[in-house]
């Protein structure tokens, strides 16, 4: 098929070209229009009991708890002194009169003392926005925000839109300001990769081109279903890494077929039929373990998971057509604008596949094959000790102190907890339906009673409807609060009543609940489309389940590091962050989804060379010595740039930011060193013949349907027993007649 494929684009290379310089004027105007139609929520799961809560809530009762918190307070005066009360008072009735703003309590309206500090220096005021939904509240947030300033007192904002607004602004300037700075960087080492100007442009255009074909994508998408903004940041994540990997490989192949004295038109054509099947196969499972996220209920996930699954498909296809079509233009113009690299000793411009087998990776892997156990058994050690901290992770809901310590939500949650009476800002939510208000106190002081609660009173009420308010110890986000949830959950109701239970600290339970009971089918797709691709890619049903393997290595150690650092907080105070004790879950799933795809994505670059060697030649430890030799530089060049890329996430000011740079650096350093250059070969190696083993019907299956990395008839590597190689010598294995067994496909 792809040798087919590779004539097509070939000769229709202007036409391509062309429609490619239409999908990115789209994607520069209609597709960016994306950024003002995506919804800015999306974290719950819409069939929990904690939502139930909040739509009976609002159809029964009307919609409840505030919007905004509006924090005044004073150096000098206290809340019952003029000076202070009637700056609050005048901007109370003027906020009373904007069509933003449907409700506002204070304190001098109900006198209530959860509202008052307990110094009586400060009060807060809670605010409800007009609005359907969270997008419509938000922008009425910001119509209204100069108007909460109190003159003469110091205003702080917080509450639900104040805290989502900030963080969202925030995440979008960090991950701005992580593009601004990778990019120059990106281009550079680029340059110095590919040892020419015209060569480095070509993973900036593919990567380009994948992230505006993705925003055409997404924005088609959310006529159909509801999208989030953070769908955006994994596109322009996913995107560009996947772009710039595609890129090197497919460029890298065709300098090389250039460099054995093939013409333009044959050079495409074999960089197609072999590093184009690569990519294909490469782009599959990447997509499919970002679809893995939709088997998760939270908008926020499903989103992202269909933003990183239309940016990894542009991007692979532009790599299989877009980019071929480039070269078939450039030709040996793609070495075009030479820049010198005195220590790449001619390399930039490509070597014939098969000509090196001896350069310094390919001693790396002769190395490593010389003594294959004791590099096996320091590897896993050190895995197995960057892994450890993960046992003893805990998870928890997103609260303000994901913010910068000085940040207006975080402030007023802090203050609040530390100063009002009450200490909370998020109550655990109790309806009460099928009785009268009266019939509730009974139920109300059962609830007292549970241990953890300081406090119940009525919020609101209404006909057989009743909402109380639970007010507990501690942070919304905390273990203890997500347990009480439980234990109310568990009180008996009133008799003819119905009860259900919910607020912040509902949503994280129901929340913590929904990815566990999930993330088993999540991991069953991830690890069974892993499986079937690689066997169809490679003829073997030993390497996809050793691929599987080495893939939960990288991304264990990337995830010790995390909790070692995030909730243990050590090195908080060199990276400015607060430490939670505990790490929010979505974003260790998000990593899981990625890093699952990056890892066999590299797997897929060193097993397609090793494969083809070893169809060339038969001899296991010299295909995996070749295959690491023609690939190690381009893995490495790639986990370099991907490196690059969300490095700048770790200089953000959100927690959650850093938390993600730092976990894919981890992940990335780790697999495309330790796993790929020294554990791959030593596992290969003790695996002899048996890498390439499969029974014999599914030897049938991948002869008939096989993507095979290169239309040359299987040679002597069709096959052959075990290997039997003593550990300290590293001898070819020739093919003898065992090698034509059927367990053996070639």
């Amino acid at each position: 098929m792809f040798d087919w494929w590779g004539r097509a684009v070939v000769r229709a290379r202007w036409a391509v070209l062309a429609a490619a310089v239409a999908l990115m004027a789209l994607g520069a105007t209609w597709g960016t229009g994306v950024f003002g139609q995506l919804s800015g929520g999306g974290f719950a799961d819409p069939a929990s009991e904690s939502s139930r809560t909040a739509e009976r809530i609002t159809a029964e009762l009307g919609r409840q708890g505030a919007d905004v918190i509006v924090l005044w307070s004073s150096d000098t005066a206290t809340v019952d002194q003029p000076a202070f009360r009637d700056p609050v008072a005048a901007t109370v009735a003027a906020l009373r009169q904007r069509p933003e703003v449907d409700s506002v309590t204070t304190f001098y309206d109900a006198p209530a003392p959860h509202l008052v500090s307990t110094d009586r220096r400060a009060t807060y005021a809670l605010v409800q926005l007009d609005g359907v939904d969270e997008d419509a509240r938000a922008e009425a947030f910001d119509a209204v925000r100069p108007a909460f300033d109190a003159p003469g007192l110091r205003t702080e904002l917080g509450g639900a839109v104040a805290f989502q607004r900030y963080a969202n602004e925030q995440t979008t300037e960090d991950i701005t300001r992580a593009e601004l700075l990778s990019m120059p960087v990106l281009l550079v080492l680029l340059v110095l990769i590919f040892g020419g100007l015209v060569a480095a442009t070509t993973p900036l255009l593919v990567g380009g081109l994948a992230i505006l074909g993705a925003f055409v994508a997404v924005r088609l998408l959310n006529m159909v279903t509801d999208m989030s903004i953070f769908a955006i940041n994994v596109i322009t994540l996913i995107g560009l890494g996947m772009a710039v990997d595609y890129a090197l490989f497919v460029v890298s192949r065709f300098r090389e077929e250039l460099a054995a004295g093939r013409d333009t038109a044959e050079a495409v054509r074999r960089t197609m039929a072999t590093a184009g099947r690569t990519v294909l196969v490469s782009g599959l499972t990447v997509a499919l373990a970002m679809a893995s996220l939709l088997v998760f209920p939270q908008p926020f996930l499903r989103s992202m998971g269909l933003g990183g699954m239309a940016a990894v498909l542009v991007a692979m296809l532009a790599a299989l057509t877009v980019l071929p079509a480039l070269l078939a233009v450039l030709g040996r113009r793609v070495d075009a604008v030479r820049v010198p690299v005195p220590w790449r000793r001619g390399a930039g411009r490509g070597r014939p596949a098969h000509a090196d087998t001896s350069g310094a990776w390919a001693r790396i892997a002769r190395s490593v094959m010389r003594r294959p156990v004791p590099y096996l058994a320091g590897v896993a050690l050190i895995l197995g000790l960057l892994a450890t901290p993960f046992l003893r992770a805990e998870f928890g809901g997103v609260d303000e102190r994901v913010l910068p310590a000085d940040a207006g939500p975080r402030v007023v949650s802090e203050r609040i907890a530390a100063q009002f009476p009450g200490g909370t800002i998020a109550p655990i939510d109790v309806l009460v339906t099928g009785v009268p208000a009266d019939a509730v106190g009974p139920f109300a002081d059962r609830i007292a009673a549970v241990p953890g609660v300081t406090g119940v009173r009525v919020a609101a009420t209404r006909g057989a409807s009743t909402l109380l308010a639970v007010a507990y110890p501690g942070e919304p986000t905390g273990d203890a609060a997500r347990d009480l949830v439980g234990d109310l959950r568990a009180l008996p109701a009133p008799d003819g009543a119905r009860v259900l239970v919910g607020g912040r600290p509902g949503v994280d339970r129901d929340l913590l609940d929904s990815l566990g009971d999930r993330l088993p089918w999540m991991a069953l797709l991830m690890a069974g489309a892993t499986l079937l691709l690689l066997f169809l890619a490679f003829g073997s049903v030993v390497l996809p389940v050793k691929a599987v393997l080495m893939n939960l290595l990288s991304i264990g150690a990337s995830f010790g590091v995390v909790v070692w650092i995030f909730q243990d907080g050590h090195l908080s105070g060199l990276l400015g962050f607060t430490s939670t004790g505990f790490i929010e879950p979505s974003n260790v799933i998000l990593m899981l989804a990625v890093l699952f795809g990056l890892a066999t994505d590299y797997e897929v670059f060193l097993l397609s060379r090793v494969r083809e060697e070893w169809d060339r030649t038969g001899d296991n430890t010299a295909s995996v010595a070749a295959g690491l030799q023609r690939t190690g530089r381009i893995i490495t060049a790639a986990a370099l740039l991907l490196v690059i890329v969300v490095a700048g996430f770790a200089t953000g000011a959100m927690a959650y930011i850093k938390l993600i740079g730092i976990g894919m650096i981890v992940a990335i350093v780790v697999d495309a060193t330790l796993v790929r250059a020294l554990l791959v070969p030593a596992t290969m190696r003790l695996l002899g013949r048996w890498n390439w083993w499969a029974p014999g019907p599914l030897g049938a299956v991948y002869r008939r349907f096989g993507i095979r990395e290169s239309d040359d008839p299987a040679g002597p590597g069709a096959g052959g027993a075990p290997e039997q190689a003593a550990p300290d010598a590293v001898e070819p294995e020739p093919a003898g007649p065992e090698s034509r067994h059927p367990a053996f496909i070639g």
